[in-house]
C-alpha cells in the first residue's frame, strides 16, 4: 500500500518504474525471451521486503507464464501450465475415444461385473421370486460362456499386440519426427524479432525443448536445419525414414560423417560409451583332462561424451530478408547454419585444439592412435601397408572396410603418378578400387608444410560396426537475438549455439600417416 492507503501500483512512481524496468529488460521476458504478455516481478517478495517495492534492482520482466511458475513455486502449487496441460489432456483423450469400439476383452470383462452385481443382488434375499430364480440361472450359464469367450479374446489381442509390436515403439518417435519437419524457422526469427507470437507445431516442439531443458533464447531443433527441396512453409512436409539419427543426415555430406563418425543427440547430462579393452585369447585343449588356458579378465574402457564445448554461429538478416516470405528465408536460415556447423564441425572433428573451447581432434588429441611418419612420395604402396597393419591387428577384415581422408594436394600427386608395374594406370585408381571410399578435404586436414612440401593422411576402419568416432550434440541449437549490432540498418542479428564434443571409440580403428610428399 502507498502513503495514500491506495496499492502501490496504481500510483505514478509505479508506471514510472515499471517502464525503467521494462527498458532496461529490452521488453523481453529474462527467462524465456518473450516479447508478449509481460509483467513486472519482485525478486524479493513485497510481503517479506515492502520497503524494496520501488527498487529497480528488485524487478524483473517475466512473461505471463514464467511469472505464474515463479508464483506457484514460491507457494508450493503445482504449477499452473503443469495443471492446464493435465486438464487438457484428460479433456483431448476423452474427445478421441468418444465412439471408439472397445477391445472384444473390455467388454466382455464388464458384462461379467454387471452379472456379477446382479447375481449377489439376488442372492442376497431370503426368498428369490421364480423369475428371479430362472435369470440366476441363465446369467450363470452366460458368465460360464463368457469365461471361455474371455480366454479366447485375449489371446487374439494378445497376437494382435505382437504383430505390431514395431509399429506401436517406433509411433511416438515417427509422430515427433512429422511435427518437427513442419517446424517453421522464419517463425523463430519473426518470434526473437517482432514478439509474434508462435503458433501450430513451431509452438509444441518450442515449448517441449524448454521443458527438457534451459534456453535463453528460441531452442531450434537439429532436425530444422535438415535442407528440404520443393517445399513451402504450409506444406510439403517431408518424411524422412527414421533409420538413422537426424543429426547423421544433416552432415551427411561432412568429411567426418564419410569417414564413418557416428553423431549422437543427447538431451542433457554427460553419456559415455563402454569399449572392450581386454586381450581375450582362446586355446585348445591339449589333452582329453587339460586345461583350455588360464582366464582373462574383461575389461573395457569409458569414452566420455561432455557438454563443454560450445559452438557459436552468427548470422545477419537484413530487412529486407525479414520481409520476404515463406521459403525463400526458411531455406536461407537453414542452409547457412547447415553449411557454418558442418565446416566447423570438420574442423573441430580432425584438427580441435582440445583447448579454448575446441574439443581435442582426432589429428590432435592424445587418444593413442598409431602415428607412422612415411618421408616419401605418397603411393599406393604407402596406403596399402597402412591397410596391412589394420587387418593384421583384426581391425578390418579386407581393404574394403578401410576409409581413407587426404587433403587436395596429395589427391594431385597420386593421380599424376602412373604405377610402376607397366599397367597404364595412375596410383589414385589403385588406392580407389581397392579401399571403402576416399574423402578428399582441405578443411578437415592442415595445409602441407616444409620442404619439400608434405601432408598427413588419416585411415579409419568400423570394426564389427563399432564408428571409429563419436560426435555429441546436447540438446537443441539455441538461437538468441543481438538486437544492438544491426539496429542502425533495421537488421537482425542471429546467434545460434551448439554444444558439441568428439571422442575416438578404439585407437586400433584409426591410423595417422604423415610426412606424405
Amino acid at each position: 500500500m502507498g502513503v495514500t492507503g491506495r496499492p502501490f501500483y496504481t500510483s505514478k512512481r509505479w508506471a514510472r518504474v515499471r517502464f525503467l524496468a521494462l527498458r532496461r529488460d529490452g521488453f523481453a521476458c529474462v527467462k524465456c525471451g518473450s516479447r508478449t504478455r509481460l509483467e513486472i516481478d519482485h525478486i524479493e517478495a513485497i510481503r517479506k521486503a515492502p520497503e524494496r517495492a520501488f527498487d529497480l534492482d528488485n524487478l524483473q520482466t517475466l512473461c505471463r507464464d514464467c511469472h505464474a511458475a515463479k508464483t506457484d513455486k514460491e507457494l508450493g502449487h503445482a504449477p499452473t501450465q503443469a495443471k492446464r496441460a493435465w486438464q487438457s489432456a484428460v479433456a483431448e483423450l476423452a474427445r478421441s475415444h468418444e465412439g471408439r469400439p472397445m477391445l472384444e476383452s473390455v467388454k466382455i470383462s464388464r458384462r461379467q461385473s454387471e452379472i456379477r452385481q446382479a447375481l449377489a443382488a439376488i442372492v442376497g434375499k431370503e426368498t428369490p421370486s421364480e423369475d428371479e430364480t430362472r435369470s440366476m440361472e441363465t446369467m450363470d450359464a452366460e458368465y460360464r460362456t463368457n469365461e471361455t469367450r474371455y480366454r479366447a479374446a485375449l489371446i487374439a489381442e494378445d497376437q494382435e499386440r505382437r504383430e505390431a509390436k514395431g509399429e506401436l515403439e517406433t509411433r511416438g518417435d515417427r509422430e515427433f519426427a512429422d511435427l518437427v519437419s513442419r517446424f517453421e524457422m522464419r517463425q523463430a526469427v519473426l518470434n526473437i524479432d517482432e514478439g509474434r507470437a508462435l503458433t501450430g507445431p513451431t509452438a509444441e516442439i518450442v515449448s517441449e525443448l524448454r521443458n527438457r531443458g534451459g534456453y535463453r533464447g528460441v531452442p531450434v531443433p537439429w532436425a530444422a536445419l535438415e535442407m528440404r527441396a520443393g517445399e513451402t512453409v504450409a506444406s510439403g512436409t517431408p518424411d524422412p525414414i527414421r533409420t538413422a539419427p537426424i543429426i547423421d543426415r544433416l552432415f551427411a555430406a561432412s568429411a567426418a560423417a564419410r569417414m564413418g563418425a557416428q553423431f549422437i543427440s543427447i538431451d542433457s547430462g554427460e553419456i559415455e560409451y563402454p569399449v572392450c579393452t581386454s586381450s581375450i585369447a582362446a586355446a585348445w585343449a591339449s589333452t582329453e583332462t587339460g586345461s583350455v588356458g588360464s582366464p582373462a579378465a574383461y575389461e573395457t574402457t569409458d569414452k566420455p561424451l561432455t557438454p563443454a564445448n560450445t559452438l557459436g554461429i552468427q548470422m545477419k538478416v537484413t530487412r529486407k530478408a525479414m520481409k520476404q516470405s515463406g521459403d525463400a528465408l526458411e531455406q536461407a536460415i537453414r542452409r547457412d547454419m547447415n553449411g557454418a556447423i558442418g565446416v566447423a564441425l570438420d574442423e573441430a572433428v580432425f584438427l580441435g585444439a582440445g583447448a579454448s573451447g575446441e574439443p581435442a581432434g582426432v589429428l590432435v588429441g592424445s587418444y593413442g592412435i598409431t602415428s607412422t611418419n612415411i618421408g616419401a612420395a605418397s603411393t599406393w604402396a604407402v596406403f596399402r601397408a597402412a591397410i596391412v597393419r589394420f587387418m593384421t591387428a583384426n581391425a578390418a577384415a579386407g581393404p574394403g572396410d578401410v576409409m581413407v581422408l587426404m587433403r587436395p594436394e596429395v589427391w594431385d600427386v597420386l593421380d599424376g603418378t602412373l604405377t610402376g608395374d607397366g599397367g597404364f594406370k595412375f596410383e589414385f585408381d589403385r588406392l580407389k578400387e581397392n579401399v571403402g571410399g576416399v574423402v578428399i578435404s582441405s578443411n578437415a586436414l592442415a595445409a602441407p608444410t616444409g620442404s619439400p612440401l608434405a601432408s598427413k593422411a588419416l585411415l579409419t576402419t568400423r570394426a564389427g560396426g563399432v564408428p571409429p568416432i563419436y560426435v555429441g550434440a546436447w540438446g537443441a541449437v539455441d538461437l538468441i537475438r543481438d538486437p544492438y549490432s544491426d539496429a542502425a540498418s533495421g537488421g537482425l542479428r542471429l546467434t545460434a549455439l551448439a554444444t558439441m564434443d568428439v571422442t575416438v571409440s578404439r585407437p586400433a580403428q584409426l591410423e595417422i600417416l604423415t610426412g606424405l610428399q
